[in-house]
């Protein structure tokens, strides 16, 4: 292709933006680099530091094919210039049906593919404005002081104790319990959904995974069935009754949109800010000039969490996009219908655009991280996840100034996965 052949209509030069577009059209007929390794992007091992791969993944292939424990064939985009470009890119399906290699799923489950993680515009817009009223920065403060008591009567039930797994008794704690709370699960049924929740996210890897998750999966979709039925007989002031109401209404939510919605928010709604709190920490106690920071001015805790959402952040990559037509990404070509995930985690440490991006500084400023992803699928819930996570790391340090690992941190074991990046658990201690 010669862009000076390329003309308007009578023949006269092109506007500067059509230019532009024609110059990168010919940089996308180069071939995508060469390998540069073959890793299990969804190994525990690989979890534990995936960092030093990324680095030399924007320096020698930014673009990068590789293949999924599936055979899946997937691109990895980790520039931040370039993750930002794929994520305001509506070339870029969320949809699943666009997919060339579609991961196999029980027809069972089908129903969790109408949730809004999963759909473009205009699906995406309704379903998103049936609950973002409830996630505004505004109404989210107010549950500031229900966090701060939850995570006090936590603390009092482990200190004394000595040790914890900070992971399993606090960080799931705190968000498990507000989002409960905010959709009306009942108190008694708040682990089942936890351990549903785990075994659903550790799955995406592999067919196996997939298939070893069945169970658990069934047993979630059968409970939040029962959550339905009761809301329709009997409906409370919660989110959940809120949402059936919707898909009464007929025209705002099918009954597979409610199912999947629910779930979605289950699952997201707490997920996310485990990791965010487990990882947190953990980079906290492995920096502790940076922690000494916030014992001595916690008011550091606002951009200390935005800072950590930069260099621990909970999620690895965003979620699934498929090219709806052969697609160009910083000169190379991504078929149409393949796999791409555009890698938060190391758009975070891009040394073009953040400096000395693998040190953690809580006082760093400006921070414009992408750890909630961007664009029309930003995090719906980034404010809840804010406010408890500054919430759960201010309480827990300011407790308990001399919390220590219990074990080495390279003997910590991360949860497998695609999408999140997470601790398994994180043993600590409260010395003194």
């Amino acid at each position: 292709m010669n862009a000076q052949r390329i003309g308007t209509a009578v023949g006269e030069p092109l506007p500067q933006e059509q230019l532009q577009f024609a110059f990168l059209l010919l940089e996308c007929e180069h071939e995508p680099m060469p390998p540069v390794a073959h890793v299990n992007l969804a190994s525990s091992e690989f979890k534990a530091n995936p960092f030093p791969f990324y680095v030399r993944l924007r320096s020698e292939a930014p673009v990068y094919s590789t293949k999924l424990p599936d055979k899946r064939t997937v691109w990895l985009i980790t520039r931040y210039e370039d993750v930002l470009a794929v994520l305001k890119d509506d070339r870029l399906s969320k949809d699943r049906a666009d997919a060339k290699e579609q991961p196999w799923m029980p027809g069972m489950f089908k129903p969790l593919m109408r949730n809004m993680l999963d759909l473009d515009v205009p699906d995406h817009t309704r379903l998103r404005g049936l609950v973002h009223t409830v996630f505004t920065p505004r109404l989210i403060e107010n549950l500031r002081g229900r966090v701060q008591s939850l995570a006090d009567e936590l603390l009092n039930r482990v200190q004394a104790r000595g040790q914890v797994d900070l992971v399993r008794e606090y960080a799931v704690e705190i968000p498990t319990t507000i989002i409960a709370e905010m959709l009306g699960v009942p108190m008694k049924d708040r682990l089942k959904f936890r351990k549903w929740s785990n075994a659903g996210t550790a799955s995406s890897a592999s067919r196996f995974g997939i298939l070893r998750a069945v169970p658990d999966i069934l047993l979630f979709l059968r409970y939040v069935r029962s959550l339905v039925r009761g809301r329709r007989t009997s409906p409370g002031n919660d989110l959940i009754s809120e949402l059936v109401l919707a898909e009464q209404a007929g025209d705002r939510l099918s009954e597979d949109e409610l199912l999947a919605m629910i779930v979605l928010l289950l699952v997201a709604g707490h997920e996310t800010t485990v990791n965010l709190i487990g990882n947190g920490v953990l980079a906290l106690l492995e920096n502790p000039e940076q922690l000494d920071r916030l014992h001595y001015d916690p008011a550091l805790i606002k951009s200390g969490v935005e800072e950590l959402l930069r260099h621990s952040g909970p999620l690895e990559t965003a979620t699934e996009r498929y090219p709806r037509e052969d697609t160009c990404v910083a000169g190379v070509t991504i078929p149409r219908g393949e796999l791409v995930f555009a890698v938060l985690a190391s758009a975070n440490r891009d040394e073009e655009q953040f400096e000395n991006p693998d040190r953690l500084d809580l006082g760093r400023e400006p921070n414009p991280h992408v750890a909630f992803g961007y664009g029309m699928h930003y995090c719906l819930g980034a404010s809840l996840a804010r406010l408890e996570a500054q919430v759960a790391v201010a309480t827990l340090f300011r407790r308990a100034p001399n919390l220590k690992l219990a074990i080495p941190s390279n003997s910590l074991r991360w949860k497998r996965g695609l999408v999140l990046r997470g601790l398994e658990s994180l043993p600590v201690r409260f010395d003194g």
